[in-house]
């Protein structure tokens, strides 16, 4: 139930009777202070400017026209025409009581679903996934999770790098192993040692490298025995990324891979028709598109080289095939890209030349989602006490270790076996929550203590708060699905957790709209403390609460249980039973 939508509607109908302009917009915003209300009403200042009228003689004529006396026990005027709703908590009881027994805690399918692309996690299979191929793993899946949810179509993209120059000096090493009658699987169980092998014999050794060079031609030849070298490294380069996401608890599957492999029958064209079009010009020997939309302060137009003189193509050639493929084919309302913030230049590029070239509708929204950089103690990115690349899956078997060891201390009663299931999930889950709930375009710092905290806002602490949650439900001999309350809102903190819960579905609109996980995460903390406060002020299961009453407190703590552990799955985090 999207609150903040109803509220909107009611107000901008009361806006237009009160003579408003339609463009002028409510501006619905959660209140900041408790005294202002639940919501406030923002635009009425921006219309008044518009119409050279007072602002509070203006909100005084929209309250006039506004009738939410069935939502709102409170409707006042504060400032410079700001409109504070403060809601009744009969209706906040009834609206939840309406959604009490509803799987999907109160939020519905979109009516107008959309196909949306997402474009993630993409790391090179010439080497192992390390601590930079997390944040657009992690962040890309809790939001295509998040569209689904909400009912869109969604078209996982991973765009491996499996192609490229430095795969003629892999498969020409691979070849050689090969050759003394080792097995591939036991050659590339370590990529990084293998890649840093293979470079070192291509520095080093100029056969080698000749080989290696001529292995390039051969294999974008379509040369079958280079090729089977080729799908051979692939093959066991993508098992190594399988099992990170499996660790990750991630949704990506083999059958999301689209790399770039799959689009080079496609890179003549695209040069092709942006020649056709007379977009694409020669300019020492290669071909170029200069973009005049995407000039520097001089006004010298952004090139985009789409073809090298000796007639190769770019990572530009590849993205714009992709594109297109995406836009003609798989048909993307949206195309959401979760690459670093390294490649914003780029990614202007290629979505400003798609749509110039009709490689795209017009209509269609490209979204390149950027994000910071994971850092260590010392502000640097992350990095080894060596300053090599940090490997994710040893991050993350690291994160399980520290959690077995703070649940081991705290859990006297648990086997071996259910200590390390809970340090699995109380782990990997610290490690993405620290992640996810900082905002998507920020740096943050790597801190072990602060992630793997049962306090504050963490992964663990919400994970301790589901648990309790369930615990009531285990002492009072009762399902969580048993309870259906009624739910009647008295005390204070009740409303405050009611108001809360409605306010998932806002959250997750919030979340898809500008990809933004982070909102879910600080949702889900303000959630879990309400909840906290709620069982300290309001008994639930002492033997001098009301039968009624106890319903009603269990049934609110029935729909916590359910938004916390639904909320995390969307994050991609799971829960345990106890901990």
């Amino acid at each position: 139930m999207k609150l903040k939508q109803l509220l909107a509607e009611k107000i901008h109908t009361a806006m237009q009777a009160a003579g408003i302009p339609a463009e002028h917009g409510p501006h619905i915003a959660l209140s900041k202070q408790a005294q202002f209300g639940d919501y406030q009403a923002n635009g009425i200042l921006g219309a008044a400017k518009q119409l050279k009228t007072n602002p509070r003689a203006l909100a005084q004529q929209v309250l006039e026209k506004l009738d939410i006396s069935e939502i709102a026990s409170k409707v006042e005027i504060a400032g410079p025409g700001f409109i504070n709703i403060f809601l009744s908590q009969s209706w906040l009881s009834e609206n939840l009581n309406a959604y009490i027994q509803d799987s999907r805690c109160g939020v519905e399918q979109s009516q107008k679903p959309l196909t949306c692309v997402v474009d993630y996690s993409s790391p090179n299979l010439a080497k192992e996934m390390h601590v930079g191929h997390l944040r657009s793993t992690i962040i890309g899946d809790a939001v295509v999770r998040a569209l689904e949810f909400q009912g869109h179509k969604v078209i996982r993209q991973n765009h491996m790098g499996d192609w490229g120059t430095q795969f003629g000096m892999l498969i020409a090493h691979l070849e050689t192993i090969l050759a003394d009658n080792s097995v591939a699987e036991v050659a590339l169980s370590d990529l990084e040692t293998f890649y840093r092998e293979a470079k070192k014999r291509f520095d080093e050794d100029e056969n080698f490298a000749n080989t290696a060079r001529d292995y390039v031609v051969k294999l974008q030849s379509g040369d079958a025995k280079c090729l089977e070298l080729w799908q051979q490294f692939i093959d066991i380069s993508v098992s190594h990324s399988e099992e990170v996401y499996k660790k990750l608890n991630v949704t990506l599957t083999r059958e999301d891979i689209r790399p770039e492999s799959a689009y080079n029958e496609m890179l003549q064209g695209i040069v092709d028709e942006l020649q056709q079009q007379g977009l694409a010009v020669e300019d020492q020997g290669a071909q170029v598109v200069f973009l005049q939309e995407l000039a520097d302060k001089e006004g010298n137009p952004s090139p985009v080289i789409i073809q090298k003189s000796g007639g190769g193509f770019l990572y530009a050639t590849t993205d714009l095939a992709a594109l297109k493929y995406r836009g003609q084919v798989l048909k993307a309302d949206r195309n959401l890209y979760f690459i670093d913030a390294r490649q914003s230049l780029h990614m202007q590029q290629v979505f400003t030349l798609a749509k110039k070239a009709g490689f795209v509708d017009q209509d269609m929204s490209l979204e390149h989602h950027a994000f910071g950089t994971m850092m260590g103690s010392d502000g640097k990115p992350f990095k080894t006490r060596s300053g090599g690349t940090v490997k994710l899956v040893e991050l993350l078997d690291e994160s399980v270790s520290r959690a077995k060891a703070l649940i081991a201390q705290r859990a006297t009663d648990m086997s071996e076996k259910e200590q390390q299931q809970i340090a699995e999930v109380v782990g990997i889950g610290a490690v993405k929550f620290a992640d996810l709930s900082k905002h998507r375009t920020s740096d943050y710092i790597f801190n072990w203590d602060s992630m793997l905290s049962f306090d504050g806002a963490t992964a663990p602490y919400l994970q301790y708060a589901y648990t309790r949650v369930k615990s009531i439900f285990a002492k009072a001999g009762v399902e969580l699905e048993q309870v259906n309350g009624p739910i009647a809102i008295e005390a204070e903190q009740e409303r405050i957790l009611a108001l809360k819960l409605l306010q998932f579905e806002d959250t997750l609109e919030l979340v898809t709209a500008e990809a933004h996980p982070h909102v879910l995460c600080q949702y889900l903390f303000e959630l879990a403390s309400a909840f906290m406060s709620f069982y300290e002020a309001c008994p639930i299961l002492k033997s001098d609460v009301e039968p009624q009453t106890k319903q009603s407190r269990l049934a609110l703590s029935r729909w916590t249980a359910s938004v916390i552990k639904q909320g995390l799955t969307l994050l991609g985090i799971e829960t345990t039973e106890k901990m």
